[in-house]
């Protein structure tokens, strides 16, 4: 793909606050035609730049009031594949994220849970289980900022 321009900016910037918003309305905020805007968001997408477009649920309302950020360290590393660790965590339904990090920790864990109660159950019966699994250390999320991103 050839370089991006400052209408290409425009429209992942837009997109990356509202991923709803059609080609037809991100065109009029834009200046540009429909079919203009549709065409510059068809080669973003073949280009790999705009890898997909997600919903975001409003987790409280859904009766999930806890997230937690798991830092697990395998403990047998030579014994367990990361990719056996990788396929059972990420099967745990509670486990929104899986990120393979370098560090204190092999991997961070987004945790969501009704309660602190049902995070114990989720930690004990679930996490704990995984094969390999070493230290465990959990930081409760308080609140949560969303940043615009590298374009913003």
């Amino acid at each position: 793909m050839s370089a991006l321009d400052d209408l290409d900016f425009a429209i992942l910037r837009a997109l990356s606050e509202d991923a709803a918003l059609s080609a037809g309305a991100l065109g009029r905020q834009l200046g540009l035609s429909q079919p203009a805007t549709w065409r510059r968001i068809k080669r973003l997408q073949e280009a790999g730049i705009i890898a997909g477009r997600r919903l975001d649920l409003d987790k409280e309302k859904l009766g999930f009031g806890v997230t937690v950020f798991l830092g697990v360290k395998l403990a047998t590393k030579g014994r367990v594949s990361l990719e056996d660790f990788e396929r059972a965590v990420s099967a745990i339904p509670e486990v929104q994220t899986v990120e393979h990090v370098l560090g204190m920790y092999d991997y961070r864990l987004r945790v969501t849970a009704r309660d602190i109660s049902d995070f114990e159950r989720v930690l004990r019966r679930r996490v704990m289980t995984l094969p390999g699994v070493g230290n465990v250390e959990a930081n409760v999320l308080l609140s949560e900022e969303r940043r615009p991103g590298p374009l913003g």
